[in-house]
């Protein structure tokens, strides 16, 4: 008689497969495009309109995917209807970028690496926003956590204007073990809090040689305890007076930027 397997080996097989199943619907020509010009990006059904495909058509002809052409008035791909998808949609399996440790090792050679870390932040709208950022200012990763955080969404593509296919968005189990993980290949690792005493440029002085990684935590609630706890030291952005905060996306940019190594 064959064993019963354990519920937590059913249950990690079940999560698998649900990974493996899973797709997402890109929209918009910028993000519709840069996948399609991604060799590393499975690309499953592609629908566009003929004006889309005509905007397309190098990065259509590159990919070898043909399109599955759609009236402007009756768009056919399952998206949301307030989706601004300008004719294009993109079906694709999510990117694995592969591990943490390849991915934020620091190149020999080359300037200190930065990195940044999402605790909890949610809205694809703002974590595409973050991605932007940190392809501008050079980091070699954005990392989140695999539950609470935003996964690859339509939404998050479209924000991030293509900057998801270049940008590595990893994923992590557990967040305070990736910050350990980080630390442990030498980063400096500042946790961003609006209470902290010293400024980032207070905190780098000294060190801007060495790989830094940045943690942002949601709005509102900011960064967990755990987190906090984890982190070399908590630090906030220099504010010409006391008039709030900045959007977590507003505020990635500013830190990466008070960061930079130059």
């Amino acid at each position: 008689m064959a064993q019963k397997k354990p519920r937590w080996v059913i249950e990690k097989e079940q999560a698998k497969k649900a990974a493996e199943a899973e797709t997402v619907w890109l929209f918009g020509l910028h993000a519709v495009r840069d996948a399609l010009m991604n060799p590393a990006r499975e690309k499953l059904r592609l629908i566009v309109t003929r004006n889309a495909a005509d905007k397309m058509a190098e990065a259509i002809a590159a990919s070898g995917v043909a399109p599955e052409m759609a009236d402007p008035r009756k768009f056919t791909a399952p998206l949301d209807p307030q989706s601004v998808h300008q004719g294009a949609a993109l079906e694709v399996k999510p990117l694995d970028w592969g591990r943490l440790e390849d991915i934020c090792a620091a190149p020999p050679g080359e300037a200190a690496p930065r990195v940044v870390l999402l605790d909890r932040v949610s809205d694809p709208h703002n974590v595409g926003a973050i991605l932007r950022s940190a392809e501008v200012f050079g980091a070699c990763a954005v990392i989140a956590p695999r539950h609470h955080s935003a996964p690859e969404t339509g939404a998050l593509a479209k924000t991030a204007s293509g900057a998801l296919e270049r940008q590595p968005y990893l994923r992590v189990t557990n967040l305070a073990r990736a910050i350990e993980a980080l630390q442990g290949m030498g980063y400096t690792v500042l946790g961003l809090a609006g209470e902290a005493g010293d400024t980032i440029d207070a905190a780098l002085e000294g060190r801007r040689d060495q790989p830094v990684a940045l943690v942002l935590g949601s709005e509102g609630p900011g960064l967990r305890e755990k987190t906090r706890e984890t982190c070399d030291q908590l630090v906030r952005i220099g504010f010409s007076g006391d008039f709030g905060s900045l959007n977590v996306s507003n505020a990635a940019a500013v830190a990466l930027y008070a960061s930079r190594t130059d």
